[in-house]
Parts: C-alpha cells; structure tokens; sequence
C-alpha cells in the first residue's frame, strides 16, 4: 500500500490512518537497519535528489542514508556548490532535476510554501524537510515514533513542547501531529516566543515552565533559534536558561516514567543540561536513528505510489 497523494508536505492535512500508515512502514524500516546487510533492494532505478537551501547535518544526512539503504541512486545539492549560488530560481533548479530522471525531490527551504510551490510545478514526488518555521513533518513523524516505541499508544499521552514555539517548524509539525492521534498537547515558552493565536492549535500554554511540567508523559525541548530571531524577544541567555532551562532538578521533579526529547542540534547548557541530554530518560540519540527509519517509509511508500511495492525482505 502506498500513500494517496504525490508529494508529503506536513503533517496539517494528513490523516490519522496516513499516519499511521507511515509508523507502521517506519517498523518494518528499523528493522532493515538492525540487519547484518543493512540494504535491500526496493528503490532500485528510482533517483531521490535532496535539495537543501538550508545548512544541515542530521536531516541531510538521514534523508542521503535513507534513500541508499532502499537502494535508489541519491543525488545531493546544496546552495553553496550549484547554479543556485549564481542566481538560478528554484523552479528552474528543479526543473533541471526533473528533467534528469528525479522521482523523488527531498527539499529544505527558509521560505514557507517552498515546498508546496514545487510540487505544485513538477511532476516528481515532494517530499518537504522543513520550509521556515512552518512544517518539519518528518521531525514531527520521528518524534512520533520514539513516544510510541517507548510508551506505546499516543492516544492520551501528555506531551509538552517547551521553548522557542514562533520559530519552530518542528513544534507546529508535531503539534499537527499529536493531535490527530489524540494526545494532549501542551506549550510552554516566553509569551514572546509564542505564535499569535496559538490556543487556535488546540494546545494549553503555558508562561511557566514548572507548572507545565506536572503530570506530563514527554518533555520535548526546542532549540533556542538566535538565527531565525529579531533581538530583544528574552533578556538574557542566562535567565532563559535559568526560567525554562531543562535541568537535573526539573528532571527529578517530573519523575523517571517520563522521556527527554531534543530536535537537536542541541545548545547544551541552554536549553537542556548535559545531565538531562544524557539521562537514562533522554531518548535523543534514538531520535536520530529513528530518523532513518521514518524517511525510509517515506521514501519507500511515495515512490512506490506507481508501482506495486517489492516485499521488504
């Protein structure tokens, strides 16, 4: 089975069953990577071509391993080293790469709609790794996975994001997200780094990090976004850290049942404490090898939308 539709641009207008659908592939994925021949041959003739606008080193990096371990040719393309850096549109780049065989196009843009404008203008697949602060769906969809590997169905869940929610696309992915698999989400940040009409995303938010921590299942902890920020949105690093800093004593206070997630790449000391990142409840390292597993699915199950889909033994 593949996924009904062309390209994945958010989690905003995908369903539960969708999703789901996506976990359940992301299962059979992990377990390819735990296998002696960490390859197998299903994307085999397909071309996946990652276009990043953006500096990257996880997503990149998983989207590159990802398409390699289904066995597609991979085709990376960063700003810095094409046409783009003399000028070339990113409809023409595109075009470019569609006229040279591309099935899938992996994009990473800083303007929101990016990824929506090209699937709107091609006929490859688009698969969107994060457009602005607007959506990070395949972040969000990781995230996901960890909360249901470790503490099994999302449904009821208490989760709580803390941080820069403005800037983060990966905090609105997530939200989409959760909420459709029926968790309860919750926000908590500086009033200045919370979008306008958040409460309209159906979260409960919250200025005070200690009261939002009661009772809470998953603490997913944002990175503080300096480049994405105007000046002045908090005093000082030092009191963030002190007012919504993750640290041993906040830890203890919420108790051992509860996880530890960071997005990464992670300001430690800021945001979180060393001693939190590296706690026995901290699930960030496996974040990152679930990465793979979920582009994989994603991977596997767009670019199998025209073909019927090889057995993944």
């Amino acid at each position: 089975m593949s996924l009904k539709r062309k390209d994945f641009l958010g989690l905003y207008d995908v369903s539960k069953e969708e999703i789901n659908e996506i976990l359940d592939t992301a299962v059979a994925m992990k377990d390819i990577l735990t296998r002696t021949v960490k390859k197998v041959p299903t994307l085999r003739g397909k071309t996946v071509i990652n276009l990043f606008y953006e500096p990257s080193t996880r997503t990149k990096f998983s989207f590159n391993l990802a398409a390699k371990r289904l066995s597609a040719d991979v085709m990376s393309i960063s700003k810095s080293s094409s046409s783009i850096a003399k000028g070339e549109s990113l409809l023409d780049t595109a075009k470019t790469m569609e006229v040279m065989g591309a099935d899938v196009v992996v994009i990473r843009h800083s303007a929101p709609g990016a990824a929506k404008f090209l699937a709107e203008n091609i006929s490859a697949s688009v698969l969107n790794a994060g457009d602005g602060a607007h959506a990070h769906p395949t972040q969000a969809l990781l995230d996901i996975y960890s909360i249901k590997e470790k503490l099994g169905e999302i449904a009821g869940l208490k989760v709580l994001i803390v941080g820069d929610i403005a800037h983060s696309r990966v905090a609105r992915s997530n939200i989409w997200g959760l909420n459709k698999l029926g968790a309860e989400v919750s926000v908590a940040g500086p009033q200045t780094l919370m979008p306008r009409e958040i409460e309209k995303m159906d979260v409960n938010v919250y200025t005070d990090l200690d009261q939002a921590l009661e009772n809470v299942d998953v603490v997913n902890i944002l990175r503080i976004q300096m480049e994405r920020q105007e000046s002045g949105l908090f005093p000082s690093i030092r009191e963030y850290r002190e007012i919504y800093g993750m640290n041993a004593e906040r830890l203890e206070r919420i108790g051992k049942k509860a996880m530890i997630m960071h997005p990464g790449p992670m300001n430690r000391g800021i945001e979180i404490e060393s001693s939190v990142a590296d706690s026995s409840q901290s699930v960030i390292t496996e974040q990152v090898k679930n990465g793979v597993a979920i582009r994989m699915a994603l991977l596997y199950l767009l670019a199998g939308r025209e073909i019927d889909n090889e057995d993944l033994n």
